[in-house]
């Protein structure tokens, strides 16, 4: 294990080195070389759960104040989950520095999702503990923040514009979602059609499309940008 070249890769120096070793040792090298599983990872592992889950509950708290519990309950889990953690995990290649036992080695452990995630929630708690929470959250939140982007790009382009806005009106009751047709031009052909969305009796935005499917799913979204969403 090369733990210098891991600091330098993760921009962090321990001050108590075993911290990052414990981090760093699975329990099939604990039973193999220690004959004691608990010099092993797993009780980091449980502690850098912890600290992971508060610092991605604060980072989506902070930036996205209009959105609901259950909305913000699905993104942690999405940005916090085994194969989440894996990629992160592998982003600096963590499962290199990892030691194994002979049997984990030889079933490709340093490969394994439940391998190097569970390592990265141990390697969180190890920096928690050996610098604080604010070295912690400076070590997760590029993770969080690049992985956060990257979903809601994806999202943005298979987002059921019409079902978002109208889940955002369904928190007020009494607010009524409608879409009317404002225009058409062209031939029957290649139509484009012209729709204005309302909420009750006020316009939120008007757009065009191919079909009036398109037109409403359009219209839909520039309404929730113009509402931040």
């Amino acid at each position: 294990m090369n733990a210098n070249e891991l600091q330098n890769k993760i921009a962090y120096k321990f001050a108590k080195k075993e911290l990052l070793t414990y981090a760093l040792t699975h329990s099939s090298y604990a039973n193999e070389h220690m004959h004691n599983s608990k010099c092993c990872n797993e009780r980091l592992e449980f502690l850098g759960d912890a600290v992971l889950g508060f610092v991605c509950a604060e980072m989506l708290y902070e930036r996205f104040p209009n959105k609901p519990e259950g909305e913000m309950s699905k993104m942690r889990s999405s940005l916090v989950c085994e194969s989440a953690l894996a990629d992160y995990a592998r982003q600096i290649e963590l499962g290199s520095y990892m030691l194994l036992g002979h049997g984990e080695e030889n079933a490709g452990g340093r490969e394994r999702p439940s391998t190097v995630s569970d390592a990265f929630e141990a390697l969180i708690a190890a920096i928690y503990l050996d610098g604080g929470m604010e070295c912690a959250k400076k070590f997760i939140l590029p993770f969080l923040t690049s992985a956060l982007e990257s979903d809601r790009r994806t999202h943005t382009l298979n987002r059921d514009y019409k079902t978002a806005l109208q889940e955002i009106a369904q928190q007020n009751p009494g607010e009524l979602i409608s879409y009317r047709v404002v225009g058409e031009s062209g031939p029957d052909h290649n139509k484009l059609f012209t729709v204005s969305v309302y909420l009750n009796s006020n316009l939120l935005a008007t757009a065009t499309g191919k079909s009036k499917k398109e037109a409403e799913q359009n219209a839909a979204h520039e309404a929730l940008k113009l509402m931040g969403e």
